[in-house]
């Protein structure tokens, strides 16, 4: 149908377009505050691009999803605006025969977002935690730059070294103050290296001074040492202590706890939400030559804000054991339905309260 396919072909420009403006924002965004990190030494700079890549890659989903439903929204819009849809509603077909085309052209779109959120999400957040995870476990001496003072990842350690460029498990003219809950120590010494015990890495200083601070009585104690250690990475992660956000869904449904419902909540709450957003794009996309043409898209962006907001919250309430996982799905989404599919069907039908009405009698008229 030459309908079908003009319409198809819109819509396909109205994605694309939107979809390359919203993915540079988000990766502006992204990079912003990843480069944040990395400037409070808890991403490495050398692995920004890689930590923006995965990130943006965990944001895909939304990102397709709201493509979608804005570009139905614009081309809907812009049928009302120049009488194209008059003409197709005065021909005999009504917006319910839309569907066929609107549903031919976002089922691929909602495919290809269900295999995003069901394997991309989770394998997306695990490489980026394990960049992370990486970075930290490398030590706060590796971390530190030559001639410069750093704070550690704790935040409880302050360093400054020369660095060996030949080594970067020893360096020379170490500083290092530690500020623990009741006591700081400042340490110098002329050279450290770093030795792995198990799990845990240790900062060894050799032939320096040792200042330390009792901070319930002000009582100071300096000491020359040989050899000073003091743990500066932590063990490793367990690896059954990943988030829900990590997991797999067959991990997801093998442990039924609350934050792992709460996910698989989420995850098909944001892949019923696209075919949702196909119904609420013909409720939304009427237009109104008096409104002004931003109207449409401002009310489709309010409305995807609060359908994606509610289904956050949802997952908030299922982790407080406020609401039931699936009674909450059931509602929101079976809610969200419904009410689309009655805005559609009065419209379809041309429906309106007055027709509810009871008319007047005739019985009072003058013969």
């Amino acid at each position: 149908m030459l309908f079908d396919s003009s319409l198809k072909q819109e819509l396909n420009r109205g994605f694309g377009a939107t979809l390359v403006v919203l993915v540079t924002v988000v990766m502006t965004m992204v990079l912003i505050r990843t480069l944040g990190l990395a400037s409070n030494g808890n991403v490495n700079p050398a692995e920004v691009s890689l930590v923006l890549g995965f990130t943006v890659l965990g944001y895909l989903p939304t990102i397709f999803t709201l493509s979608l439903f804005i570009a139905m929204v614009a081309t809907l819009s812009r049928l009302y605006r120049d009488s194209e849809m008059v003409i197709w509603l005065t021909s005999g077909h009504g917006l319910m025969q839309l569907l066929r085309p609107l549903w031919q052209f976002g089922w691929p779109l909602i495919l290809i977002v269900s295999m995003l959120i069901l394997l991309v999400w989770p394998w997306s957040n695990q490489q980026v935690q394990d960049l992370r995870e990486r970075y930290e476990k490398r030590g706060d001496l590796e971390r530190v730059t030559p001639g410069q003072f750093q704070s550690s990842a704790s935040g409880q350690r302050v360093f400054f070294i020369e660095k060996d460029q030949t080594d970067d498990l020893q360096g020379k003219n170490v500083f290092i103050s530690i500020i623990d809950a009741d006591k700081t120590v400042i340490a110098t010494a002329r050279t450290g290296r770093i030795d792995l015990r198990g799990d845990e890495r240790f900062l060894v200083l050799e032939h320096g001074q040792r200042l330390e601070r009792r901070h319930a009585t002000q009582e100071m104690t300096l000491a020359e040492f040989d050899n000073y250690a003091t743990r500066i990475s932590r063990t490793l992660v367990d690896p059954t202590q990943l988030s829900a956000k990590m997991l797999s869904v067959n991990e997801l449904l093998m442990q039924p706890n609350l934050e792992n419902q709460a996910e698989l909540v989420w995850r098909l709450g944001s892949i019923l939400a696209c075919f949702n957003f196909v119904l609420l794009a013909l409720l939304v996309a009427q237009f109104n030559p008096r409104s002004g043409r931003s109207l449409q898209l401002m009310l489709a962006l309010f409305s995807f804000l609060v359908y994606t907001n509610m289904i956050n919250i949802g997952k908030t309430w299922v982790v407080n054991h406020k609401v039931t996982p699936w009674g909450f799905t059931l509602a929101l989404h079976g809610g969200v339905f419904a009410f689309a599919l009655a805005g559609v069907l009065v419209r379809h039908h041309q429906w309106s309260w007055r027709h509810w009405l009871p008319r007047p009698s005739k019985s009072g008229v003058d013969s």
